[in-house]
């Protein structure tokens, strides 16, 4: 399913933390389910997109790894302008550095109208909770795919992230989606919710 998603995307939006997790990640269709690659190209050939889909990351350069192989690669580096220097003198030259606005904080709102600018329509994040979250409380997200796992995992701290974390959502904000369709791969269920409204 990821690799069907990232065959389809224009741009996949990380964050430096998700990144950091993933030491070799180039984020492609192909990486996922490498049988299906061929498949994966010709879908891409079809609906008229490049090789594979561009990787932006969201990062002040405060955790980002400038060694990283995705930044080989020609990755966006979407961050403030008072990290970008900073960030052109750390990162090979194939990496692009795109200052967004002052301050210390990636505004995710200019940092979509940045990629959609670059004609990059189809945006999809497959940044880590915090980013996730802020993305949610902006109303940046159209649609969510969930998969449910058979495996129960369960937390005895606090420390272990959640699906969207560092924003308070409800009761001020509602991030409510409706079923758009349910898939299902042996004993997994993939769910695809739409936003409301």
């Amino acid at each position: 399913m990821v690799g069907l998603l990232r065959a389809c995307a224009d741009v996949v939006l990380v964050g430096a933390r998700t990144l950091m997790a993933s030491p070799r990640g180039l984020w492609r269709a192909n990486g996922v389910y490498p049988a299906a690659a061929d498949a994966f190209a010709e879908l891409r050939a079809r609906r008229g997109r490049s090789e594979h889909p561009a990787v932006a990351v969201v990062t002040t350069g405060a955790s980002l790894d400038p060694a990283h192989p995705l930044l080989e690669e020609g990755a966006l580096l979407l961050t403030t302008e008072d990290a970008a220097g900073a960030l052109r003198a750390a990162v090979p030259s194939a990496a692009e550095v795109v200052p967004l606005h002052a301050g210390e904080r990636v505004d995710l709102a200019r940092a979509f109208a940045a990629l959609r600018e670059r004609g990059h329509e189809v945006i999809l994040s497959e940044a880590g909770p915090t980013v996730f979250g802020r993305l949610l409380l902006d109303g940046l997200v159209d649609e969510l795919f969930l998969t449910v796992s058979p495996l129960v995992a369960g937390r005895a701290d606090s420390t272990r992230l959640s699906l969207a974390d560092g924003v308070e959502l409800l009761p001020r904000i509602r991030a409510e989606s409706e079923l758009a369709s349910v898939r299902r791969g042996n004993d997994h269920l993939f769910l695809r919710y739409r936003r409301r409204g």
